[in-house]
């Protein structure tokens, strides 16, 4: 679109002799402003794709906590509660949870190498042995330097750790490390996955709903489609194999071509794990129809007492082992993340992907994409390689290492039993409950006043209650409308990683309240 400027119009042959006029001008007697401005962007003139993109997770809700933590700063006590709960996201750190030691004297000798040059005796007052040890082997590996630009697939010896470390939990084939590929987090990961398989709207992915919103809105980024497939509920957020390949069969009917499948696992928002059967299926559905598996697994180590964590990875070998030739062609990309787990180091972004079952010519694809972005963070990458190569027994950090794990799991799967347990007692609340990952999915069934209110005001009824919940006690959750839920029914998701018991009873009470409100 050419856009309006009456000092100089624009023609196929270049500046008309005018513009050329007050070129010369401009060169030789200052600046000529004797025109009229040309008028600055309007969202008609941006990429639609993006303006169709959205992102609940920092959606109306979040933007509102954000408004009232600067009013809660301006003016103390102006509001009925003292601080701002942000439930919304998965962000450990900010809710307290401790870096873990280990990892980080690593990385803060990767940040300050002159600290080695230290003479041992006083450098050990401040640093395990081992952490020194590790920052030596990790800083040759990086090129003596973490602020220099890695290779694009991420620094080597990094990438091996993250091998051996996914060869020792599956106990199966070897993985490669040239098929590892280290990024600035899952998302990133993600994001270039679905970039590379999506050609337009006449290709799509396969969504679980609910789902984390990261991925309809990198669908929507790259102008193509979200195929959605619901989660059952009622049989704890599991996966129906026959629904899932009818979905498919209709797409293809509608000359809509299913290239990805996502599946979350530990699921995000639903904290549901799939069952070796459930993977199993999925991958039949991928090897009859030639779709990409893209697994979501940055939560694999958020596994609670019980439920028991199965790798992608590991299913797709032992279905290539059990039947030769049946699922040789399946297209595998598993994702991880130092974001979740027990880690919670969301802002370092660090995180990886390993491709199996592709060709190399796509490999090669992804590789030029790497290339693009030159590197993700080093520092990000490093730790990366902690987390796969954590403290051994016998190591001077080992001990310290354990038990501050130990002690952010069973932090973790309390908060989320006493969430559950909570939200079952109360009026018109139904919970599934979670077997890891860091979220609860609750169903909210609300009054019919409640829902009208909330449509007079254009707004989703669940997102009614998130709203009318943060106004009143400062905890910030984002509605199931954000993740997709089936029709007729409304859900919120929350973390469980705010420290303490006082904002689950100031949860309850106002839940309460709200419903004594709307009652029917």
């Amino acid at each position: 679109m050419l856009r309006r400027n009456s000092g100089c119009p624009v023609t196929l042959n270049g500046l008309q002799s005018g513009c050329q006029l007050i070129l010369r001008r401009i060169s030789t007697n200052g600046l000529n402003v004797g025109f009229e401005p040309a008028d600055s962007f309007t969202l008609d003139d941006l990429n639609e794709n993006v303006l169709k993109a959205k992102y609940a997770v920092r959606g109306k809700i979040p933007m509102r906590a954000e408004e009232l933590q600067e009013q809660l700063e301006e003016k103390p006590g102006s509001l009925p509660f003292k601080k701002i709960i942000g439930a919304n996201i998965g962000n450990p750190q900010q809710l307290d949870q401790k870096p873990l030691t280990f990892f980080r004297q690593v990385l803060s000798l990767l940040q300050n190498p002159d600290l080695l040059g230290v003479p041992p005796k006083e450098l050990s007052k401040y640093f395990k042995p081992d952490a020194i040890k590790r920052a030596r082997v990790m800083l040759k590996e990086a090129g003596n330097s973490v602020g220099a630009y890695s290779a694009s697939k991420g620094v080597l010896g990094f990438r091996q750790r993250v091998a051996e470390f996914i060869t020792a939990r599956d106990g199966a084939k070897n993985a490669d490390p040239e098929n590892v590929f280290l990024t600035a987090g899952a998302s990133a990961a993600a994001s270039r996955i679905l970039s590379v398989f999506s050609k337009g709207p006449k290709t799509g992915t396969l969504i679980p709903i609910p789902q984390y919103p990261l991925y309809t809105a990198t669908l929507s980024l790259n102008n193509a489609r979200a195929i959605p497939y619901y989660l059952k509920e009622e049989q704890g957020w599991s996966t129906d194999p026959k629904e899932i390949e009818r979905i498919v069969l209709e797409s293809i009917r509608s000359d809509i071509k299913p290239t990805c499948m996502v599946i979350i696992n530990p699921g995000n928002p639903t904290g549901a794990i799939l069952s070796v059967e459930a993977l199993e299926e999925i991958f039949v559905i991928a090897a009859r129809y030639g779709i990409v598996v893209i697994a979501d697994e940055v939560y694999q180590e958020n596994v609670f007492e019980g439920a028991q964590f199965h790798s992608s990875r590991k299913v797709l070998l032992s279905l290539q082992k059990r039947y030769p030739g049946v699922f040789d062609n399946v297209q595998l990309a598993s994702l991880n993340s130092t974001s979740k787990g027990l880690l919670g180091e969301c802002g370092q972004r660090g995180g990886y992907m390993e491709l199996i079952g592709f060709r190399d010519e796509i490999l090669q694809v992804f590789v030029k994409l790497a290339s693009i972005s030159l590197c993700p963070v080093v520092t990000g990458q490093a730790l990366v390689g902690l987390m796969s190569s954590p403290p051994n027994p016998g190591d001077e950090s080992y001990q310290q290492h354990e038990q501050q794990r130990a002690a952010i799991h069973k932090q973790l799967e309390e908060r989320a039993d006493l969430l559950w347990r909570t939200f079952n007692e109360l009026e018109g609340l139904e919970c599934q409950k979670p077997q890891g990952a860091m979220y609860l999915f609750p169903k909210l069934i609300l009054p019919s006043k409640a829902i009208d209110v909330a449509l007079k005001q254009n707004m989703e009824p669940d997102e009614f209650y998130c709203k009318r919940l943060l106004e009143r006690t400062g905890i910030c959750t984002v509605p199931g409308s954000g993740f997709g839920q089936a029709a007729g029914t409304y859900h919120l998701r929350t973390t469980f990683l705010a420290p303490g018991t006082e904002w689950i009873e100031s949860w309850r009470q106002f839940h309460k309240e709200f419903y004594d409100e709307y009652r029917d």
